[in-house]
């Protein structure tokens, strides 16, 4: 008998942007956009993954949190000079207000978004 990992049963309260529809998602939004900056192979990346999902459903409607894979999407993580992931930026108004490098527990990331907010 083979074991299997329960289907997702709820959307993923986050978002994903690509290279291609980035200033649409991102800089266009009429609400401030977190942009983590991941890969799948990046263990922080995934340390942080359920309390981003988390702190998205929490700040739904006022904060928009997206996922921008890097090795899918190299380009715009390049114009942004991320140099290590995980690496979060915080759009408002289309423009950068500050960004954090490398994974950080729960309450560290809502004290950052809370700030830049």
């Amino acid at each position: 008998m083979t074991l299997q990992s329960p289907a997702r049963s709820f959307p993923m309260a986050t978002s994903k942007a690509t290279d291609a529809d980035f200033d649409s998602v991102v800089r266009q939004s009429d609400v401030p956009v977190v942009v983590d900056f991941w890969a799948e192979w990046c263990g922080p990346c995934r340390q942080i993954g359920p309390a981003l999902e988390e702190l998205s459903e929490e700040y739904a409607g006022r904060v928009k949190i997206v996922k921008v894979n890097v090795d899918e999407n190299p380009d715009t993580p390049a114009t942004l000079g991320v140099r290590g992931i995980p690496a979060l930026f915080m759009f408002k108004d289309g423009e950068v207000v500050s960004n954090r490098m490398g994974a950080a527990p729960k309450a560290s990331l809502k004290a950052w978004i809370d700030e830049a907010v």
